[in-house]
């Protein structure tokens, strides 16, 4: 999960890159597309195409269409926004998994969770405070963002079940990819030269994070691995730096922490409750 967090962070800043050139939803058709490639190929070297045959076909269907809305809005939000601004909203991703998951997979959450899912949502409230009466679009889309990549994760709590990483993942990056390509048709940028090592490292890494951190999911508890997506916002924070050379404001960093600290209780909480038999197992949704 670690190595996935870095990867995703990488790919990330060079979807901003791509995003001051083109349209978001082309950007996140050139994302899927370029991942692919480098999806498939180890199916074709050990020639285990068996492994993407779909066991829940209308669950990869849904997962792909709200991976394409999760990459359309934080490609906006990140062409507007710092990455780790844009972090500091999508970080709420975890507790909107939790909270979701009760209605939806029909799990039980304790008041604290409860109360934790609270406190994070003022954090987030705080970070999309706005200025002269306005909220910021892009923090809006990276919020939208969040909200699509807990549904997408709570589909793949699903599908983990019965079918195997390779279907999970390209099924959702297969179908991302079409929709994102026919939302961006009548928008189409003729892509540039120079852009193509990009794409070619957007791909690598997006196809590297994408089998590591549904692998993360699937080997250990989300109590033990969602922690670690917090690191993203170190990773957002070091390439800002690097490459924008901008750091995040006070009240994002407020913010952020309020969101990282009630995660992370939530994360112990419910890894503690998991731990003790007599009590019923609240694991986080992921």
């Amino acid at each position: 999960m670690a190595l996935a967090v870095a990867a995703f962070a990488g790919m990330d800043a060079l979807l901003k890159l791509l995003a001051v050139t083109y349209p978001p939803m082309q950007v996140a058709t050139l994302r899927g597309a370029s991942a692919l490639p480098f999806l498939l190929l180890p199916l074709w070297l050990t020639g285990r195409w068996q492994l993407l045959r779909p066991q829940r076909l209308s669950m990869h269907l849904l997962r792909g269409a709200l991976w394409a809305v999760v990459l359309g809005c934080f490609v906006f939000a990140v062409r507007t926004l710092s990455l780790a601004n844009a972090y500091a909203v999508f970080l709420s991703a975890p507790l909107l998994m939790t909270a979701l998951a009760v209605p939806i997979l029909k799990e039980r959450a304790a008041r604290h969770s409860w109360v934790a899912i609270g406190v994070g949502l003022v954090g987030v409230l705080i970070i999309l405070r706005p200025n002269a009466g306005i909220v910021s679009v892009g923090l809006l889309a990276a919020f939208g963002a969040a909200v699509g990549y807990a549904l997408s994760c709570l589909a793949v709590r699903v599908l983990t079940r019965t079918d195997s990483t390779a279907s999970v993942v390209v099924w959702a990056i297969a179908v991302m990819t079409l929709l994102a390509g026919v939302s961006a048709l009548p928008h189409w940028v003729p892509l540039e030269s120079r852009h193509l090592p990009w794409l070619v490292g957007l791909g690598m890494l997006a196809a590297v994070g994408s089998y590591l951190v549904t692998d993360a999911f699937r080997h250990a508890p989300a109590a033990v691995v969602a922690p670690l997506e917090y690191t993203s916002l170190l990773w957002g924070m070091l390439i800002d730096r690097l490459v924008w050379h901008v750091l995040p404001a006070p009240r994002m960093l407020l913010g952020a922490g309020i969101v990282i600290a009630s995660g992370l209780y939530l994360i112990w909480h419910e890894r503690r409750a998991s731990l003790a038999p007599a009590q019923p197992s609240l694991e986080v949704a992921a």
